[in-house]
């Protein structure tokens, strides 16, 4: 008979755990891919303590726009530029009233880890004998923030027209990372964040903050959920702004 009651409380406790996981809200973020392993934290602090299947969505900013424009069911959505938001918001995907910064990030140039580079950044020649046979990894400088980032400092140095033709452009800054990190590139200008997260990559240069717009993450509530209100609002909080911190990114 206990072992009759044993297999039934198991039942029963296995049943009611399906239901909650049916039951459980779910909440869709759409977020940057430069913010895969910050968020990927948050969604996990924040599950932690509301019922709720969160499901992050990550890719280049023009590429999540896109979505949400075709309809995505994005509830919230994290930016890795703000023209891109403020795109949105123009074209009244969201209301500016739920629009805030969440935090900002650096521009840095790295090389393959083992590989030496030395390279004063203003200097076109210096460029040019760097990537004679080689290539510079950036995110597709028309659309991918890091990219319209890069090209903005490159412009900004007077060195754009000597490395223009040498570039590998990516649909996103994760890809750039990982072309430096395979050797398939022999410099890449990624976010200080991905630079801080891979063994495999040397940071060689910080690109001065005065040489393109100031990189900020704008975060959007795009739908009326309670359970979007409430990750809001998370986002905010002094736990999120240390989880943020920790990954280097700059929350003011």
């Amino acid at each position: 008979m206990k072992k009759l009651a044993t297999l039934i409380t198991l039942a029963l406790t296995t049943s009611l755990s399906s239901t909650h996981l049916l039951a459980a809200e779910k909440l869709r973020v759409y977020a940057a891919s430069s913010m895969t392993n910050a968020v990927n934290l948050l969604v996990d602090e924040f599950e932690k303590d509301h019922s709720v299947d969160v499901i992050p969505v990550y890719a280049s900013t023009s590429s999540l726009v896109r979505q949400i424009e075709r309809g995505a069911s994005a509830d919230i959505f994290i930016s890795a530029n703000e023209k891109w938001m403020t795109y949105l918001v123009d074209r009244k995907y969201v209301s500016s009233d739920n629009v805030t910064n969440l935090c900002e990030n650096e521009l840095v140039l790295i090389s393959p880890k083992g590989i030496p580079v030395s390279l004063d950044i203003s200097q076109g020649d210096q460029w040019t004998k760097l990537l004679t046979n080689e290539r510079l990894a950036v995110g597709n400088t028309m659309s991918v923030p890091a990219g319209i980032y890069a090209k903005e400092a490159l412009e900004a140095l007077g060195v754009w027209d000597d490395v223009s033709e040498r570039l590998a452009p990516s649909n996103n800054v994760r890809m750039a990372l990982a072309l430096v990190e395979r050797n398939e590139a022999k410099l890449g200008i990624v976010y200080k964040t991905d630079a801080l997260l891979s063994k495999e990559v040397s940071l060689v240069e910080t690109f001065p903050a005065d040489l393109h717009t100031p990189i900020r993450y704008p975060v959007a509530k795009l739908s009326d959920k309670v359970v979007a209100e409430q990750f809001y609002t998370f986002l905010k909080s002094e736990k999120a702004k240390d989880t943020l911190n920790s990954f280097g990114f700059e929350v003011r």
